[in-house]
């Protein structure tokens, strides 16, 4: 496999790779400019090149896009995209103590690691994984989704029911537009552009970047986000000692980026919610800059590209939208990717394995040499800084559908995160809902109408082994947000452990 890798690659292979690569890095930073619309723009370019030249720039954009999205997360507050909201949790935290680069060198790394681990997973073990994830029927992706809103206890350190009020209302707003199964509008007040739903991009930025620039006009104060960059290093013993985390994290992120669906938003806040409840002793409390917090987002979210790309590669089904994309791509190139790839194309495969290793090591080089330079930004008083976020902002809502409206729903959920933050609700889970409640609510129905054909409908819908296992995990996530169930598992293992010594 290794031989045939390295036959793919040459000079130019590289030179298009890196290319995408900083493409990547600069769509992926700016909010509102999604990898998926870069994305379609180069098949657009790209469909009368060689297919390797235009799986070599694609694939660059792809990998480092997805890490890019760290940057403003870290820096600004501003998630890239949905999938880096969970890197804000303890990035930009990390940003206001003047550990900026610090926390833009620990996203680069485990970025790295995990779209490493996820490029081998696919390699190794594309088949297995795929005949796993198509065993998932309806009503086990909604209880995936269902797992995934459980997370919500991780992302409010502080009041669990006011994070539950804060996902319940994202839930309601992700079924505002046209039903996906009966065709009728739903919370729309007869407004035809709520039809087409609230977009999660604009309504992202308004949660995160617009109501951060009120919370800091509040605040009246100039001065910059953080007067440091700070130089501490992360050196080689402390990729060591986050290595585990990093590794069971990417696994997470694998296997629900092979899931079509889902995607880097569910498999960060799952991980980050998994590394929260793992990591015994982190380095400081998670929200308040735990760097164990940026190792689970980020090295989740980047496995999930080697995942997107095993159903894509072997069944023609995309994982996530940018994988959709690229399968477009491979039509328009006249390839078939499915069942007979590896009989047919073989060579394709190879293409985008050696692509995707050159784009994670390309986030080595642009994380480790250009980030840095962008860390600056937090060092500029605020009456400049300010201004040119509120207008990337404006022109990130806009250019997601070239529509006014989208400025004016960013502008609308700016106002309601503001007003949250100032309550002690926290906005991450308020995307975490709007995220999975259209995947919930699809899944769901299409569950029930399945399972309304057997003879009863709760062991139709509850009796696979799948179901059983996520229901399970459901459970276990959801009362260990208790603190009555907290105290009783800790006192009865430490019960066991006197009782050991004693012996």
């Amino acid at each position: 496999m290794i031989e045939q890798i390295l036959a793919a690659i040459d000079l130019r292979f590289i030179f298009l790779v890196f290319v995408g690569a900083f493409a990547g890095l600069v769509v992926g930073a700016m909010p509102g400019l999604s990898v998926t619309m870069a994305t379609a723009i180069l098949v657009s370019v790209t469909f009368t090149w060689a297919v390797n030249d235009a799986m070599a720039l694609m694939m660059g954009v792809y990998v480092v896009g997805v890490f890019s999205g760290a940057i403003s997360a870290i820096l600004i507050n501003i998630p890239g995209a949905p999938a880096s909201v969970a890197t804000t949790l303890d990035g930009f935290p990390m940003t206001m103590k003047g550990q900026a680069k610090k926390a833009l060198r620990v996203a680069t790394v485990y970025s790295f690691v995990g779209t490493l681990f996820g490029l081998i997973m696919l390699a190794l073990l594309a088949k297995p994984v795929t005949k796993i994830a198509l065993q998932f029927s309806p009503m086990d992706y909604f209880l995936l989704a269902l797992f995934g809103l459980t997370t919500v206890g991780s992302l409010t350190s502080k009041n669990f029911l006011k994070g539950l009020i804060s996902a319940a209302l994202g839930v309601i707003i992700s079924l505002i537009g046209i039903d996906p199964i009966m065709g009728t509008p739903r919370f729309t007040f007869g407004s035809m552009r709520l039809q087409a739903g609230i977009s999660l991009i604009a309504a992202l930025i308004g949660l995160f970047g617009f109501s951060e620039i009120l919370v800091q006009i509040g605040q009246r104060s100039l001065d910059p986000i953080s007067g440091k960059l700070g130089k501490e290093k992360v050196g080689f013993r402390q990729l060591l000692r986050h290595l585990p985390l990093s590794l069971q994290s990417a696994v997470i992120g694998t296997f629900i980026g092979a899931l079509p669906g889902t995607g880097g938003p569910v498999a960060s806040l799952i991980a980050y919610d998994q590394a929260k409840k793992t990591v015994r002793k982190p380095e400081v409390p998670f929200g308040e800059g735990a760097v164990e917090g940026i190792v689970a987002s980020e090295s989740a979210n980047n496995a999930c590209i080697g995942g997107a790309l095993i159903p894509m590669l072997t069944l023609a089904v995309p994982g996530d939208a940018v994988t959709a994309v690229l399968l477009s791509a491979m039509y328009v190139h006249g390839l078939r990717p499915g069942p007979l790839l590896f009989t047919q194309t073989p060579d394709l495969f190879y293409v985008i394995l050696a692509a995707g290793i050159i784009g994670s090591l390309s986030i080595l080089f642009l994380g480790i040499g250009v980030a840095p330079l962008m860390a600056r930004m937090v060092l500029i008083p605020k009456k400049i800084l300010l201004p040119v976020v509120a207008i990337l902002c404006i022109i990130g809502a806009y250019a997601i559908n070239s529509s006014v409206f989208d400025v004016l729903i960013m502008a609308i959920f700016g106002l309601i995160g503001f007003i949250m933050r100032r309550k002690g609700y926290s906005v991450a889970p308020m995307v975490l809902g709007i995220v999975l409640g259209s995947l919930m609510d699809a899944n769901f129905r299409r569950a029930v109408s399945l399972a309304s054909a057997g003879d009863n409908l709760i062991v139709s819908m509850f009796s696979r082994p799948i179901s059983i296992i996520l229901i399970v995990f459901i459970l276990i996530s959801l009362f260990s947000n208790f603190k009555f169930v907290k105290t009783g598992v800790r006192k009865l293992f430490s019960g066991r452990s006197d009782k050991g010594q004693e012996d």
